[in-house]
C-alpha cells in the first residue's frame, strides 16, 4: 500500500506522468464544462484553465487516491468563476463555426436548458453531475465535498425546481 501511494505520488511531481493522469478524465471534463458553459470553445479553455490550476496546486491534494473528485471541483470553480465574470448565465444560442453545418437544438432541449439555468447554483450542479454525466450521488459527494445526505436532499430540491420551472411553460409533457 505504501509503495502505490509513493508511486501516486512520483505521478503528480512528474509533469508527463500528471498530465497523462488528467487526459484520462478528459472526456469527463469536457463534458461537464460544456454543461455549465455550452460552448465548444469556453469548454475547452475551462477544462485547460483547469488542468492549469490543478498542475500549480497538485501539491495540496492530500489524498492521491482522489484525484478525479479534486479535478473536477476545480474545473467546477473555473466554470463557476467564469459564469460570475460574464455577471450572466449564457444562453443557449446556435453556433456557427468554420464548418457551415449547424445544429438546431430541439425545443425540448432549449426549454430544458433554460429551466435548468433557473435551478439555484447548487442545485444545478448536483442535477448536471446527476443526468448529464451520470455520476452517483456518493461520486458527487465526493466531487462536492459535501455529506452523500446533502447531495440526495440537493437533487430533490432541484429537481421540484426543474419540474416548477418546465410547468411554469404551460407544458405539462416534461413533468
Amino acid at each position: 500500500m505504501e509503495s502505490l501511494i509513493r508511486e501516486e505520488s512520483v505521478i503528480l511531481s512528474d509533469e508527463e506522468s500528471f498530465f497523462g493522469l488528467v487526459a484520462e478524465h478528459k472526456k469527463t471534463l469536457y463534458g461537464i464544462a460544456h454543461s455549465y458553459l455550452r460552448s465548444e470553445a469556453d469548454a475547452l479553455e475551462m477544462v485547460q484553465e483547469a488542468t492549469c490550476r490543478a498542475w500549480i496546486k497538485r501539491r495540496s491534494l492530500k489524498d492521491e487516491g482522489r484525484f478525479s473528485p479534486w479535478l473536477i471541483r476545480i474545473l467546477i470553480n473555473c466554470c463557476n468563476d467564469e459564469l460570475k465574470r460574464r455577471k450572466r448565465v449564457i444562453p443557449s444560442e446556435i453556433q456557427g463555426g468554420e464548418s457551415s453545418v449547424i445544429e438546431m437544438a430541439s425545443d425540448r432541449k432549449l426549454d430544458m436548458e433554460r429551466a435548468l439555468d433557473a435551478v439555484k447554483p447548487k442545485y444545478r450542479q448536483v442535477l448536471v453531475l446527476k443526468y448529464y454525466r451520470d455520476m452517483t450521488l456518493s461520486e458527487i459527494a465526493a466531487v462536492l465535498d459535501r455529506p452523500e445526505g446533502t447531495v440526495k436532499t440537493w437533487l430533490n430540491k432541484g429537481l421540484k425546481q426543474l419540474r416548477d420551472k418546465m410547468k411554469g411553460k404551460g407544458d405539462d409533457r416534461y413533468v
